[in-house]
């Protein structure tokens, strides 16, 4: 009777010293890299507010929005010119690399259905190949929030994207630049 009150439902008691504390090490880096991920990261509430009234601004006077001041205000990157040439504008200014970032620009390459190329802001990170972005003129004259983009690329390098352009629905492969890394330090 004794016995059978010392069992237990879990099978760490039964795991030799070592194997439990190789488990032990596994889960702490496990929840240690979830912890250090992107997706705690937010955007700056004072951005979204300032880039979104300046959207609702623009269309209350009737004039279009696009993506590429909407990118601007959210960001801080301060890139003029149209979004193909975000890119090679960046270079000497802002660190520019293939993993993306909350808060990062998400630089699209022109292509005949997009001739001036598109930019959007990353706003969290679902996992290694899929993010959530928010843009304008994706839809046209609008600001789209939350809108998914999956990397479909053959290398997991975010050279070929799907954007999710109705809820659930992910539309064609469009070429990726890169990402466009804000200055932390203003």
């Amino acid at each position: 009777m004794q016995n059978n009150a010392r069992r237990t439902n879990t099978i760490l008691p039964r795991l030799s010293g070592i194997t439990r504390t190789a488990v032990a090490l596994g889960l702490f880096s496990l929840i240690s890299a979830c912890a250090q991920s992107s997706t705690h990261a937010n955007l700056n509430p004072e951005r979204q507010s300032m880039a979104l009234r300046e959207v609702a601004q623009k269309q209350a006077g009737g004039q279009r929005v696009w993506c590429v001041p909407y990118a601007r205000n959210l960001s801080g990157i301060e890139i003029r010119g149209n979004a193909k040439h975000w890119w090679g504008k960046a270079r000497n200014t802002y660190k520019r690399g293939t993993d993306p970032d909350v808060g990062a620009v998400m630089s699209f390459q022109a292509t005949s259905g997009m001739p001036l190329g598109h930019v959007a802001v990353v706003s969290d990170i679902v996992t290694d190949r899929e993010i959530i972005v928010n843009h304008a003129n994706w839809h046209r004259n609008k600001v789209s929030l939350k809108m998914g983009v999956k990397d479909v690329s053959k290398h997991n390098d975010w050279t070929l994207v799907r954007v999710e352009s109705q809820p659930g629905r992910y539309g064609k492969f469009y070429p990726v630049n890169g990402f466009i890394y804000p200055n932390v330090d203003g």
